[in-house]
């Protein structure tokens, strides 16, 4: 029987994210290409935590005949779940897993190593020697190939990549059931979701540092095809999904794609597929995108207005559209060929505030716009810095909503115009990066977040993730969710209902609601508005309560009393 590991290291590209609680394509393409070769082969999927957190698990992928590993990040985020492979860790790993066949697949491989922003990849050197084969182009063509040829490397191409589309088609429905396998299934697993490849700007080159545009003219897969690979996932227990592998979901299907650099978006592509998800997996608990062109929007705002209300119609609230703002300065935006302008950017915004502002059923808003900010861009100068400052002052001056800002530095990509510069702009500019993170931090974000969510808003179905001390990190599911810390140690992998108390500059606090106060920990009643440590001491000697009467009864002040009622319960 043939044995094959995959080890999945996570992904982390402009247009797809694999870092738990995401599962990208990747796993499940390259799954269902060796299904599609042997049904009964027998595959075991691990990921980089799982080995890590036990090292026993190495035996496994030892008895392998073939091992796939799955890597790279050319976008650095912030991770809470898991955290990208580095090459160190690899060449540990597997260096002595000699009689297994190994392949890397992924950004890894086609690029070289994401390390941190502001660096160049890092080049595959470090690891070749533990690879018996590279896999440059798509890593599910290129395994069923090597299959197909008992292993013989000089009879494939490892830059082999899809034909187009429909050829993943059997892929992703046959390999959908290695999510299985993954830690974090089924509660707690977001599935993302290929819609198309490559960038309807890759017809003018596309923006200098972006790796998409080299992925060629947009490839749509079918309204069809989408649907029917989440019904399978959704039949084998998979509740999430983000329609995240696409550099704009507005562009989807969109008529002219290849031909225009902004084509003309088709709203009833997007109506199809959306009502054919929520018909298909009528009990999916997350429905989100990612990437959306604020240029699209700004150039065709009827049919992205009628798109936008089709997204809140089908979607789960909470959602976030990704903008690729990168820089306001018009000098950057010409020298590296972005994709929108300030004025055209803040209409996008706007337009997005019209539609999505509402606050949802989870109490999040329904639909709100993320702005992704790169420096490091040539023609940046400090007056770069001054210039998106003022963007940013601007929208919160206008009382408009953002759901997140996004500051990072470049990584500098083989293939792309910015790899030549490399980061010395990033060097030359790192203090004036560091002041301006300092000031939208403190200027910005935090008044947006208090915007966002006021005071006293429920948030529904947190999930508590990790500890840091006595405060439990918790997120809801979904595009860049909001962290939340909650006060005191609780169990982890748990849903709950939280009420939002304070801010931190990125993040809020909260507890539990309604939180039981016969139960609660001293750290959590402490925090109650109007409480601290003398008032707890009173609330535990005289607890349990039985009703609101008793536990007025047992405070000094009844304002105090009256406040905490809206956040208690005694059960």
């Amino acid at each position: 029987m043939l044995k094959v590991s995959i080890l999945d290291g996570y992904i982390d590209e402009p247009t797809c994210l694999g870092v738990p609680p995401y599962i990208s394509p990747y796993p499940r393409y390259i799954a269902g290409a060796i299904w599609s070769y042997d049904k009964s082969a027998q595959i075991f999927y691990v990921t980089i935590d799982q080995i890590r957190n036990d090292n026993t698990l190495l035996d496994v992928l030892s008895k392998s005949d073939l091992i796939v590993v799955i890597a790279g990040m050319s976008v650095p985020g912030r991770y809470l779940s898991g955290f990208p492979v580095s090459p160190n860790e690899l060449v540990s790993f597997l260096s002595n897993m000699t009689k297994s066949l190994k392949i890397l697949c992924g950004p890894a491989a086609r690029y070289g190593f994401g390390v941190a922003g502001g660096r160049k990849t890092r080049e595959i050197d470090a690891v070749s020697d533990v690879f018996d084969f590279i896999v440059r182009g798509d890593g599910e063509i290129v395994v069923f190939d090597l299959l197909e040829n008992k292993f013989n490397f000089n009879n494939v191409d490892s830059s082999k990549c899809r034909e187009n589309a429909s050829v993943i088609r059997d892929f992703a429905l046959k390999g959908s059931n290695i999510v299985s396998q993954h830690p974090f299934f089924p509660d707690y697993l977001i599935a993302e979701i290929e819609t198309y490849r490559g960038c309807p700007r890759s017809i003018v080159g596309g923006c200098s540092f972006c790796s998409e545009p080299g992925k060629g003219l947009p490839d749509f897969r079918s309204v069809k095809d989408i649907v029917n690979e989440i019904h399978r996932l959704y039949e084998y227990g998979v509740k999430h999904f983000r329609l995240g592998n696409q550099p704009c979901i507005f562009s989807y299907m969109a008529k002219d794609a290849g031909k225009k650099e902004f084509p003309e978006p088709n709203p009833d592509a997007l109506e199809k597929l959306f009502k054919g998800i929520t018909i298909m997996a009528p009990d999916l608990k997350t429905l989100h995108i990612d990437n959306a062109n604020p240029g699209i929007i700004a150039r065709y705002p009827d049919k992205c207005r009628r798109i936008a209300k089709t997204i809140v119609r089908y979607h789960t609230s909470g959602d976030v559209a990704a903008f690729g703002v990168e820089s306001v300065d018009p000098i950057v935006i010409k020298k590296n060929n972005l994709k929108a302008s300030a004025d055209e950017v803040f209409s996008a915004i706007k337009l997005l505030n019209d539609i999505g502002s509402k606050r949802g059923s989870n109490g999040m808003p329904e639909l709100l716009p993320g702005l992704n900010f790169v420096f490091g861009l040539e023609g940046e100068t400090k007056k770069t810095f001054d210039m998106d400052y003022e963007f940013l002052k601007n929208i919160l001056d206008e009382g408009l909503l953002l759901r997140r800002i996004n500051l990072r530095q470049i990584i500098p990509i083989p293939g792309t115009n910015m790899y030549q510069i490399g980061n010395k702009l990033v060097v030359r500019n790192k203090r004036f990066f560091q002041q301006f993170k300092r000031k939208v931090k403190e200027n910005i974000e935090q008044p947006m977040l208090k915007r966002v969510l006021p005071s006293g808003t429920v948030v529904r179905d947190v999930y508590t993730e990790k500890y840091d001390g006595k405060l439990t990190f918790s997120r809801q599911l979904g595009s860049y969710p909001l962290l939340i810390g909650v006060p005191g140690v609780l169990p982890l992998q748990r849903f709950l209902d939280v009420k939002v108390m304070d801010y931190g500059y990125r993040s809020v606090t909260a507890l539990p609601f309604p939180l039981d106060i016969n139960k609660a920990s001293r750290k959590v009643i402490e925090v109650l508005p109007g409480v601290g440590k003398k008032r707890a001491t009173r609330i535990l000697v005289k607890r349990p309560f039985k009703n609101k009467t008793e536990f007025l009864d047992c405070l000094d002040d009844p304002r105090v009393g009256s406040e905490i009622l809206d956040w208690v319960c005694f059960k």
